[in-house]
């Protein structure tokens, strides 16, 4: 099974009907997409509230991908908001669990940061992530390029295998050792995530301002057909290795990713079956 969307639903004018309120953004996204990349969370660990709010919003067989907060992966700057780190992730477990309960978490996406390298205190950390979120899916998305060289490329491969973690693979600019090359290896029978960020290098190398700014540079991008004729061609040699792909756009910083997520489930030939009603398709010719 092949799923796409994107990350977050509030930024994507295209997919809300005209008479739309901001709070019925996730209903209106989830009558076009499966899925959806929930990045709230790595802002803060979510109250109940919001959690339980998000489940009802969404159709029966809706799925989250949930990023891990900053404070696990190793994004904070100044000082945790909690009195330990046994806490935080205790917290965290705690806010995730009616997702699972629904049956909605499609996995927890640790991305780590750029600086984040391969070595042994940072695979050791991996490891000690894992054991903290034991019951869950996870995902792991790496930043740095050492990662994927050819000395330690196998290796890490087989490491995320070993620990039963999901392979997430980044389509990104190759922009030094900041950015990944484009490795499409499933590491687990049952899912594989792709996030797609664009190939904006120059926005990857330099964002500058503040950041939002860095945000709005950095993943601008709109994919060409024959870009995304090569994820394409991935997606479906991972659809042989796996029996999930979720392909996420986060290419949004220019408005691209609902069309290019649109775009894209029209080339692989895909409709969506349990999705929320709606009462027009603007993407949807005459």
């Amino acid at each position: 099974m092949i799923e796409i969307g994107l990350t977050g639903w509030g930024d994507h004018p295209d997919v809300y009907a005209p008479s739309s309120t901001a709070k019925e953004k996730l209903m209106d996204y989830s009558a076009h997409f499966p899925v959806v990349e929930l990045d709230a969370t790595f802002y803060a660990i979510q109250p109940e509230r919001n959690i339980r709010k998000w489940i009802k919003e969404t159709p029966d067989h809706f799925g989250f991908i949930v990023k891990a907060y900053q404070g696990m992966t190793g994004h904070l700057r100044g000082e945790l908001p909690y009195e330990s780190k046994e806490e935080m992730f205790e917290l965290f477990r705690l806010s995730m669990e009616p997702l699972q309960e629904a049956d909605k978490l499609s996995l927890i996406l640790v991305q780590f940061p750029p600086w984040f390298d391969c070595v042994k205190e940072n695979v050791d950390e991996i490891r000690y992530i894992s054991k903290q979120l034991e019951g869950f899916d996870i995902g792991i998305e790496f930043r740095h390029q050492s990662w994927y060289t050819e000395e330690f490329r196998e290796k890490t491969l087989r490491f995320l295998e070993e620990n039963h973690l999901i392979h997430v693979i980044a389509d990104e600019p190759q922009a030094g050792t900041g950015s990944v090359p484009f490795i499409p290896s499933a590491t687990r029978s049952d899912k594989v995530v792709i996030r797609l960020h664009g190939r904006n290098v120059a926005g990857w190398q330099n964002p500058g301002g503040s950041r939002e700014h860095w945000r709005k540079v950095r993943y601008l991008y709109d994919y060409t057909d024959q870009e995304l004729k090569g994820i394409q061609t991935a997606v479906e040699e991972l659809a042989q290795q796996t029996e999930y792909v979720a392909v996420i756009f986060n290419n949004n910083s220019g408005g691209h990713a609902a069309e290019n997520a649109k775009r894209f489930q029209k080339m692989l030939h895909l409709s969506f079956d349990d999705l929320a009603p709606k009462q027009l398709d603007i993407f949807e010719g005459e």
